[in-house]
C-alpha cells in the first residue's frame, strides 16, 4: 500500500499499479488511492490466481479496474500509453 499510495502523490494520472496472486489485502488501499488520482490498475483475476485474497481485495477496493488472466496483463501493459492514458493501437 505504501509504495502505491506513494507513487499515486508522486505520479497522479500516469500511475500504474498491477495486482497478482497473493495473500491478505496488501495493495488494495494503494490501488484505491492510484484510481482515485486517475491512474489505471490492473488486477490479476482470480480464476489463475494461485492465492486470489489479493486480488479479490483489489477488485473490492477498485471496482473499475482492468481484470485478466496473468498472461494477457503483460501484454496489456504493453498496449497502454502512460503518456496520454490511452490504448495503442
Amino acid at each position: 500500500n505504501v509504495l502505491f499510495e506513494s507513487a499515486a502523490e508522486a505520479f497522479g494520472a500516469e500511475t500504474v499499479g498491477v495486482i497478482l496472486s497473493g495473500a491478505n489485502q496488501d495493495g488494495a488501499k494503494g490501488a484505491e488511492r492510484i484510481f482515485s488520482q486517475g491512474g489505471e490498475v490492473f488486477i490479476q483475476d482470480v480464476e489463475s490466481a494461485e492465492s486470489p485474497a489479493m486480488p479479490e481485495a483489489a477488485r473490492s477496493a477498485v471496482p473499475m479496474a482492468k481484470v485478466a488472466p496473468l498472461d494477457v496483463i503483460g501484454k496489456m501493459l504493453l498496449e497502454f500509453d502512460t503518456d496520454d492514458g490511452s490504448w495503442s493501437e
